[in-house]
Protein backbone atom coordinates (compact mmCIF):
# COMPACT_ATOMS: atom_id res chain seq x y z
CA UNK A 1 0.00 0.00 0.00
CA UNK A 2 2.73 2.61 0.80
CA UNK A 3 4.40 1.97 -2.58
CA UNK A 4 1.03 2.29 -4.35
CA UNK A 5 0.28 5.59 -2.57
CA UNK A 6 3.72 6.90 -3.46
CA UNK A 7 3.13 6.06 -7.12
CA UNK A 8 -0.25 7.84 -7.09
CA UNK A 9 1.43 10.92 -5.58
CA UNK A 10 4.08 10.91 -8.30
CA UNK A 11 1.47 10.58 -11.06
CA UNK A 12 -0.51 13.49 -9.62
CA UNK A 13 2.59 15.67 -9.47
CA UNK A 14 3.47 14.81 -13.03
CA UNK A 15 0.00 15.98 -14.08
CA UNK A 16 0.17 19.26 -12.19
CA UNK A 17 -0.11 22.36 -14.32
CA UNK A 18 0.54 25.50 -12.33
CA UNK A 19 -1.51 28.67 -12.55
CA UNK A 20 -0.66 30.42 -15.82
CA UNK A 21 1.68 33.35 -15.47
CA UNK A 22 -0.20 36.61 -15.74
CA UNK A 23 0.67 39.92 -17.29
CA UNK A 24 1.78 42.52 -14.79
CA UNK A 25 2.05 46.27 -14.54
CA UNK A 26 5.52 47.73 -15.12
CA UNK A 27 7.63 48.38 -12.02
CA UNK A 28 6.97 51.53 -10.06
CA UNK A 29 8.97 53.40 -7.45
CA UNK A 30 9.11 52.09 -3.89
CA UNK A 31 6.89 54.11 -1.56
CA UNK A 32 9.21 55.56 1.10
CA UNK A 33 6.25 55.75 3.48
CA UNK A 34 6.07 51.96 3.41
CA UNK A 35 9.07 51.60 5.70
CA UNK A 36 8.16 51.58 9.37
CA UNK A 37 9.75 54.35 11.43
CA UNK A 38 11.76 53.54 14.56
CA UNK A 39 13.81 55.43 17.09
CA UNK A 40 17.57 55.11 16.90
CA UNK A 41 17.49 53.66 20.42
CA UNK A 42 15.35 50.76 19.19
CA UNK A 43 17.42 50.32 16.03
CA UNK A 44 20.72 50.28 17.93
CA UNK A 45 19.31 47.76 20.39
CA UNK A 46 18.21 45.57 17.49
CA UNK A 47 21.68 45.75 16.00
CA UNK A 48 23.19 44.26 19.15
CA UNK A 49 20.57 41.52 19.35
CA UNK A 50 20.98 40.62 15.67
CA UNK A 51 24.67 39.90 16.22
CA UNK A 52 24.36 38.33 19.68
CA UNK A 53 24.68 34.52 19.90
CA UNK A 54 22.87 34.60 23.24
CA UNK A 55 19.60 34.10 21.37
CA UNK A 56 20.66 30.62 20.27
CA UNK A 57 20.25 27.55 22.43
CA UNK A 58 23.96 26.87 22.81
CA UNK A 59 24.91 30.57 22.74
CA UNK A 60 27.03 29.99 19.64
CA UNK A 61 24.94 31.24 16.68
CA UNK A 62 23.48 34.67 15.95
CA UNK A 63 21.18 35.91 13.20
CA UNK A 64 24.36 37.16 11.52
CA UNK A 65 25.81 33.66 11.32
CA UNK A 66 23.61 32.99 8.27
CA UNK A 67 22.79 36.60 7.30
CA UNK A 68 26.06 38.47 7.35
CA UNK A 69 26.85 41.75 5.58
CA UNK A 70 30.10 40.23 4.28
CA UNK A 71 27.90 38.02 2.10
CA UNK A 72 25.20 40.54 1.16
CA UNK A 73 23.08 39.44 4.16
CA UNK A 74 23.34 35.76 3.22
CA UNK A 75 26.08 33.24 3.94
CA UNK A 76 27.67 32.81 0.52
CA UNK A 77 26.90 29.08 0.25
CA UNK A 78 24.11 27.08 -1.32
CA UNK A 79 22.95 25.50 1.93
CA UNK A 80 24.36 26.68 5.22
CA UNK A 81 25.57 24.95 8.34
CA UNK A 82 23.73 26.11 11.44
CA UNK A 83 24.03 24.38 14.79
CA UNK A 84 27.28 22.45 14.97
CA UNK A 85 29.22 24.76 12.70
CA UNK A 86 32.10 27.18 13.30
CA UNK A 87 33.26 30.04 11.09
CA UNK A 88 31.44 32.23 8.58
CA UNK A 89 30.26 31.80 5.02
CA UNK A 90 32.11 29.36 2.75
CA UNK A 91 34.70 28.92 5.53
CA UNK A 92 32.11 27.56 7.98
CA UNK A 93 32.89 23.95 8.87
CA UNK A 94 31.59 21.30 11.21
CA UNK A 95 32.60 21.54 14.86
CA UNK A 96 34.34 18.21 15.59
CA UNK A 97 32.93 18.29 19.11
CA UNK A 98 29.32 18.82 17.96
CA UNK A 99 28.82 17.77 14.35
CA UNK A 100 25.70 19.00 12.51
CA UNK A 101 22.98 16.48 11.73
CA UNK A 102 22.27 18.02 8.32
CA UNK A 103 22.66 21.16 6.23
CA UNK A 104 20.06 23.91 6.53
CA UNK A 105 17.43 22.73 3.98
CA UNK A 106 17.10 26.00 2.05
CA UNK A 107 19.33 28.82 0.92
CA UNK A 108 19.62 31.74 3.35
CA UNK A 109 17.53 34.52 1.76
CA UNK A 110 18.79 38.13 1.64
CA UNK A 111 17.30 40.67 4.04
CA UNK A 112 16.94 43.74 1.83
CA UNK A 113 13.62 45.59 2.09
CA UNK A 114 11.98 42.96 4.28
CA UNK A 115 10.65 45.72 6.52
CA UNK A 116 8.52 47.33 3.82
CA UNK A 117 4.75 47.03 4.23
CA UNK A 118 4.41 45.55 0.71
CA UNK A 119 6.17 42.42 1.93
CA UNK A 120 3.27 40.15 2.85
CA UNK A 121 4.88 36.69 2.91
CA UNK A 122 8.20 35.44 4.27
CA UNK A 123 10.31 32.30 3.89
CA UNK A 124 10.72 30.49 0.58
CA UNK A 125 7.42 28.66 1.08
CA UNK A 126 5.53 31.61 2.60
CA UNK A 127 4.74 29.73 5.78
CA UNK A 128 4.35 33.04 7.57
CA UNK A 129 2.16 35.66 5.93
CA UNK A 130 -0.14 38.56 6.65
CA UNK A 131 -3.70 37.35 7.28
CA UNK A 132 -6.11 39.91 8.79
CA UNK A 133 -8.67 37.16 9.39
CA UNK A 134 -6.55 35.61 12.15
CA UNK A 135 -6.47 37.07 15.69
CA UNK A 136 -2.72 37.66 15.47
CA UNK A 137 -3.03 39.13 11.97
CA UNK A 138 -0.62 36.47 10.77
CA UNK A 139 -0.80 32.99 9.34
CA UNK A 140 2.01 30.85 10.77
CA UNK A 141 2.70 27.17 11.42
CA UNK A 142 1.83 27.73 15.09
CA UNK A 143 -1.76 28.83 14.32
CA UNK A 144 -3.58 29.46 17.65
CA UNK A 145 -0.38 29.06 19.66
CA UNK A 146 1.24 32.00 17.95
CA UNK A 147 2.15 34.66 20.47
CA UNK A 148 0.55 38.07 20.03
CA UNK A 149 2.13 41.49 20.17
CA UNK A 150 4.39 41.62 17.15
CA UNK A 151 4.96 45.00 15.58
CA UNK A 152 5.26 43.52 12.07
CA UNK A 153 5.46 40.45 9.90
CA UNK A 154 9.23 40.77 9.93
CA UNK A 155 9.25 40.77 13.72
CA UNK A 156 7.20 37.57 13.81
CA UNK A 157 9.55 35.91 11.34
CA UNK A 158 12.42 36.36 13.78
CA UNK A 159 10.79 33.99 16.22
CA UNK A 160 11.13 30.87 14.09
CA UNK A 161 14.88 30.33 13.47
CA UNK A 162 15.47 30.32 17.24
CA UNK A 163 13.16 27.27 17.47
CA UNK A 164 14.84 25.26 14.72
CA UNK A 165 17.19 22.55 16.04
CA UNK A 166 19.37 22.80 12.92
CA UNK A 167 19.44 26.60 12.81
CA UNK A 168 19.72 28.09 16.31
CA UNK A 169 18.01 26.03 19.03
CA UNK A 170 20.39 23.10 19.15
CA UNK A 171 19.56 19.42 19.20
CA UNK A 172 17.23 17.78 21.68
CA UNK A 173 19.02 17.59 25.06
CA UNK A 174 21.83 20.09 24.40
CA UNK A 175 20.39 23.08 26.29
CA UNK A 176 17.28 24.47 27.98
CA UNK A 177 15.83 25.93 24.77
CA UNK A 178 16.32 22.74 22.78
CA UNK A 179 14.62 20.72 25.52
CA UNK A 180 11.60 23.02 25.52
CA UNK A 181 11.35 22.86 21.74
CA UNK A 182 11.51 19.08 21.90
CA UNK A 183 8.67 19.11 24.43
CA UNK A 184 6.60 21.43 22.26
CA UNK A 185 6.65 24.16 24.92
CA UNK A 186 7.13 27.26 22.80
CA UNK A 187 4.89 30.12 23.93
CA UNK A 188 3.84 31.51 27.28
CA UNK A 189 5.68 31.59 30.61
CA UNK A 190 8.32 28.90 30.79
CA UNK A 191 8.26 28.26 27.02
CA UNK A 192 11.25 28.34 24.67
CA UNK A 193 10.79 31.99 23.70
CA UNK A 194 10.46 32.98 27.36
CA UNK A 195 13.65 31.07 28.19
CA UNK A 196 15.52 33.15 25.61
CA UNK A 197 13.96 36.37 26.89
CA UNK A 198 15.01 35.41 30.42
CA UNK A 199 18.64 35.41 29.29
CA UNK A 200 18.24 39.00 28.11
CA UNK A 201 16.41 40.01 31.30
CA UNK A 202 19.41 38.75 33.29
CA UNK A 203 21.85 41.18 31.61
CA UNK A 204 21.67 44.65 33.22
CA UNK A 205 23.00 46.46 30.15
CA UNK A 206 20.31 44.96 27.95
CA UNK A 207 17.65 45.86 30.51
CA UNK A 208 18.78 49.49 30.44
CA UNK A 209 18.74 49.54 26.65
CA UNK A 210 15.24 48.07 26.54
CA UNK A 211 14.02 50.59 29.08
CA UNK A 212 15.37 53.38 26.89
CA UNK A 213 13.86 51.98 23.69
CA UNK A 214 10.45 50.99 25.10
CA UNK A 215 8.77 53.27 27.67
CA UNK A 216 6.40 50.52 28.87
CA UNK A 217 9.40 48.44 29.92
CA UNK A 218 10.82 51.45 31.76
CA UNK A 219 7.48 51.57 33.58
CA UNK A 220 7.89 48.02 34.82
CA UNK A 221 6.72 45.57 32.14
CA UNK A 222 9.04 42.60 31.77
CA UNK A 223 11.00 42.13 28.55
CA UNK A 224 9.26 39.59 26.34
CA UNK A 225 10.58 37.83 23.25
CA UNK A 226 8.25 39.94 21.12
CA UNK A 227 10.24 42.97 22.30
CA UNK A 228 13.44 41.26 21.21
CA UNK A 229 12.02 40.41 17.81
CA UNK A 230 10.54 43.91 17.38
CA UNK A 231 13.95 45.48 17.98
CA UNK A 232 15.67 43.11 15.55
CA UNK A 233 13.04 43.89 12.90
CA UNK A 234 13.55 47.63 13.46
CA UNK A 235 17.28 47.21 12.90
CA UNK A 236 16.82 45.09 9.77
CA UNK A 237 14.36 47.61 8.31
CA UNK A 238 16.81 50.47 8.84
CA UNK A 239 20.07 48.69 8.05
CA UNK A 240 19.05 46.99 4.82
CA UNK A 241 16.59 49.40 3.30
CA UNK A 242 17.38 49.32 -0.42
CA UNK A 243 15.63 52.01 -2.45
CA UNK A 244 18.42 54.11 -3.92
CA UNK A 245 19.88 51.96 -6.68
CA UNK A 246 20.39 53.31 -10.20
CA UNK A 247 17.10 51.63 -11.10
CA UNK A 248 15.31 53.37 -8.23
CA UNK A 249 16.67 56.70 -9.39
CA UNK A 250 15.45 55.84 -12.88
CA UNK A 251 11.96 55.11 -11.53
CA UNK A 252 11.94 58.45 -9.71
CA UNK A 253 12.88 60.24 -12.92
CA UNK A 254 16.24 61.39 -11.53
CA UNK A 255 18.66 59.57 -13.86
CA UNK A 256 17.18 57.39 -16.63
CA UNK A 257 18.90 54.15 -17.55
CA UNK A 258 20.77 54.09 -20.83
CA UNK A 259 22.62 51.73 -23.11
CA UNK A 260 22.61 48.03 -22.42
CA UNK A 261 20.96 48.50 -19.02
CA UNK A 262 17.99 50.18 -20.72
CA UNK A 263 17.86 47.35 -23.24
CA UNK A 264 17.80 44.89 -20.35
CA UNK A 265 14.97 46.76 -18.65
CA UNK A 266 12.93 46.69 -21.87
CA UNK A 267 13.54 42.97 -22.13
CA UNK A 268 12.74 42.44 -18.42
CA UNK A 269 9.39 44.25 -18.70
CA UNK A 270 8.63 42.98 -22.19
CA UNK A 271 9.55 39.91 -24.23
CA UNK A 272 11.37 38.01 -21.47
CA UNK A 273 8.23 38.16 -19.33
CA UNK A 274 10.11 38.69 -16.06
CA UNK A 275 7.48 41.06 -14.67
CA UNK A 276 4.87 38.31 -14.77
CA UNK A 277 6.37 37.41 -11.38
CA UNK A 278 8.92 40.13 -10.58
CA UNK A 279 6.33 42.90 -10.53
CA UNK A 280 5.53 45.90 -8.38
CA UNK A 281 7.89 48.25 -6.56
CA UNK A 282 9.78 45.42 -4.82
CA UNK A 283 10.01 43.36 -8.02
CA UNK A 284 8.06 40.49 -6.50
CA UNK A 285 4.40 39.55 -6.75
CA UNK A 286 4.68 37.92 -3.29
CA UNK A 287 3.31 34.79 -4.92
CA UNK A 288 4.63 31.29 -5.58
CA UNK A 289 5.75 29.70 -8.83
CA UNK A 290 7.24 26.38 -9.83
CA UNK A 291 10.28 27.21 -11.94
CA UNK A 292 12.13 23.87 -11.94
CA UNK A 293 14.90 25.14 -9.69
CA UNK A 294 17.36 22.37 -8.85
CA UNK A 295 16.80 20.66 -5.51
CA UNK A 296 19.74 19.63 -3.38
CA UNK A 297 20.47 18.86 0.23
CA UNK A 298 18.21 17.31 2.86
CA UNK A 299 14.93 18.64 1.47
CA UNK A 300 12.03 19.34 3.80
CA UNK A 301 11.21 15.85 5.03
CA UNK A 302 10.22 15.05 8.58
CA UNK A 303 12.80 13.21 10.64
CA UNK A 304 10.97 9.92 10.18
CA UNK A 305 10.73 10.25 6.38
CA UNK A 306 13.35 8.75 4.09
CA UNK A 307 13.08 11.11 1.10
CA UNK A 308 14.87 14.42 0.52
CA UNK A 309 12.07 16.05 -1.43
CA UNK A 310 11.17 19.74 -1.07
CA UNK A 311 7.74 20.46 -2.55
CA UNK A 312 7.80 24.11 -1.46
CA UNK A 313 4.44 25.85 -1.10
CA UNK A 314 2.63 22.49 -1.20
CA UNK A 315 3.88 21.80 2.32
CA UNK A 316 2.02 24.90 3.52
CA UNK A 317 -1.22 24.70 1.57
CA UNK A 318 -1.62 21.00 0.83
CA UNK A 319 -2.71 21.88 -2.71
CA UNK A 320 -1.24 19.80 -5.54
CA UNK A 321 -1.12 22.89 -7.76
CA UNK A 322 1.48 24.36 -5.37
CA UNK A 323 3.95 21.52 -5.82
CA UNK A 324 7.54 22.76 -6.14
CA UNK A 325 6.42 26.39 -6.08
CA UNK A 326 8.51 28.92 -4.16
CA UNK A 327 8.15 32.59 -3.35
CA UNK A 328 9.19 35.09 -6.01
CA UNK A 329 12.32 36.74 -4.57
CA UNK A 330 12.77 40.48 -4.51
CA UNK A 331 15.70 41.61 -6.64
CA UNK A 332 17.48 44.57 -5.05
CA UNK A 333 21.20 43.69 -4.84
CA UNK A 334 20.56 40.40 -6.68
CA UNK A 335 23.99 40.50 -8.31
CA UNK A 336 25.53 40.10 -4.85
CA UNK A 337 23.21 37.58 -3.20
CA UNK A 338 24.28 34.25 -4.69
CA UNK A 339 24.14 31.35 -4.80
CA UNK A 340 20.71 31.63 -6.40
CA UNK A 341 17.59 29.48 -6.15
CA UNK A 342 15.66 28.19 -3.13
CA UNK A 343 18.40 25.65 -2.49
CA UNK A 344 21.23 27.70 -3.94
CA UNK A 345 21.71 25.41 -6.92
CA UNK A 346 23.49 28.03 -9.07
CA UNK A 347 26.73 29.76 -8.13
CA UNK A 348 26.62 31.86 -11.30
CA UNK A 349 23.80 34.34 -11.97
CA UNK A 350 24.27 34.23 -15.71
CA UNK A 351 23.83 30.46 -15.71
CA UNK A 352 20.82 30.84 -13.43
CA UNK A 353 19.16 33.27 -15.85
CA UNK A 354 19.76 30.91 -18.75
CA UNK A 355 18.15 27.99 -16.89
CA UNK A 356 15.42 30.06 -15.23
CA UNK A 357 14.17 31.45 -18.54
CA UNK A 358 13.64 27.96 -19.95
CA UNK A 359 12.96 25.94 -16.78
CA UNK A 360 12.45 22.43 -18.08
CA UNK A 361 15.40 22.56 -20.47
CA UNK A 362 17.45 24.22 -17.74
CA UNK A 363 16.75 21.45 -15.28
CA UNK A 364 17.49 18.82 -17.90
CA UNK A 365 20.96 20.24 -18.56
CA UNK A 366 21.69 21.14 -14.95
CA UNK A 367 24.92 19.88 -13.48
CA UNK A 368 26.40 20.72 -10.10
CA UNK A 369 26.80 24.49 -9.78
CA UNK A 370 26.48 24.61 -6.01
CA UNK A 371 28.74 25.80 -3.20
CA UNK A 372 28.55 23.17 -0.48
CA UNK A 373 31.24 23.10 2.21
CA UNK A 374 32.26 19.57 3.13
CA UNK A 375 30.02 17.99 5.74
CA UNK A 376 30.56 14.33 6.54
CA UNK A 377 28.01 11.86 7.78
CA UNK A 378 24.94 13.40 6.15
CA UNK A 379 22.54 12.21 3.47
CA UNK A 380 23.52 12.51 -0.19
CA UNK A 381 23.18 16.14 -1.31
CA UNK A 382 22.16 15.06 -4.82
CA UNK A 383 19.33 12.62 -4.03
CA UNK A 384 16.71 14.63 -5.93
CA UNK A 385 18.82 15.41 -8.98
CA UNK A 386 19.91 11.77 -9.32
CA UNK A 387 16.37 10.44 -8.85
CA UNK A 388 14.75 10.30 -12.30
CA UNK A 389 11.18 10.31 -10.98
CA UNK A 390 11.78 13.24 -8.63
CA UNK A 391 13.57 15.23 -11.30
CA UNK A 392 10.68 14.62 -13.69
CA UNK A 393 8.18 15.75 -11.04
CA UNK A 394 10.05 19.01 -10.53
CA UNK A 395 10.14 19.64 -14.28
CA UNK A 396 6.48 18.72 -14.82
CA UNK A 397 5.29 21.25 -12.23
CA UNK A 398 6.99 24.16 -13.98
CA UNK A 399 5.79 26.46 -16.74
CA UNK A 400 7.09 26.29 -20.30
CA UNK A 401 9.77 28.88 -20.87
CA UNK A 402 11.37 30.92 -23.60
CA UNK A 403 15.11 30.48 -24.16
CA UNK A 404 17.31 33.56 -23.99
CA UNK A 405 20.21 34.11 -26.36
CA UNK A 406 23.56 35.31 -25.06
CA UNK A 407 22.91 38.90 -26.10
CA UNK A 408 19.65 38.95 -24.17
CA UNK A 409 21.41 37.55 -21.12
CA UNK A 410 24.07 40.27 -21.47
CA UNK A 411 21.33 42.91 -21.47
CA UNK A 412 19.51 41.41 -18.48
CA UNK A 413 22.75 41.21 -16.52
CA UNK A 414 23.41 44.88 -17.26
CA UNK A 415 19.94 45.75 -16.00
CA UNK A 416 20.24 43.62 -12.87
CA UNK A 417 23.50 45.42 -12.05
CA UNK A 418 21.48 48.64 -11.76
CA UNK A 419 19.61 47.10 -8.81
CA UNK A 420 22.67 47.32 -6.55
CA UNK A 421 22.04 49.75 -3.68
CA UNK A 422 25.41 50.74 -2.16
CA UNK A 423 24.05 52.08 1.14
CA UNK A 424 22.24 48.85 1.93
CA UNK A 425 25.19 46.71 0.87
CA UNK A 426 27.48 48.69 3.18
CA UNK A 427 24.93 48.76 5.97
CA UNK A 428 24.17 51.88 7.95
CA UNK A 429 25.25 50.91 11.46
CA UNK A 430 27.55 48.07 10.55
CA UNK A 431 28.83 45.37 12.88
CA UNK A 432 29.01 46.24 16.61
CA UNK A 433 32.40 46.13 18.28
CA UNK A 434 31.07 44.38 21.41
CA UNK A 435 27.91 42.82 22.79
CA UNK A 436 26.25 43.24 26.21
CA UNK A 437 26.33 39.46 26.66
CA UNK A 438 30.13 39.43 26.42
CA UNK A 439 29.95 36.80 23.69
CA UNK A 440 32.15 37.19 20.58
CA UNK A 441 30.95 39.19 17.58
CA UNK A 442 31.07 37.43 14.22
CA UNK A 443 32.99 39.75 11.90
Amino acid sequence: MPAFCAMIRIVLLLLVIGTPLRAADPPSAIDPEGYSVHSMDEIALGQLLFYDPILSGNRNISCASCHHPRFATGDGVSLGIGEGGVGLGPDRVADPANSPEQRIPRNAPPLFNLGHRDVTVLFHDGRIEVDPARPSGLRTPLEEEMAAGFASLLSAQTMFPVLSPDEMAGHYQENDVAKLVRQGRLTGPGGAWDAIAARIRAIPEYVRLFETAYPEIAEGRAIDFTDISDAIAAFMTHEWRADDSAFDRHLRGEAPLAGQAAEGLALFTGPAGCTACHSGPLLSDMDFHAMAAPQLGPGKAERFEAHQRDTGRLRVTGRAADAYAFRTPMLRNVMQTGPWGHSGGHDDLRAFLRDHADPQAGLDRYRNRAILPTLDGIADDWWAMENAVERASIAAASHPGKPLDEGEIDALMAFLATLDDPASLRGRLGIPSRLPSGLPVEK
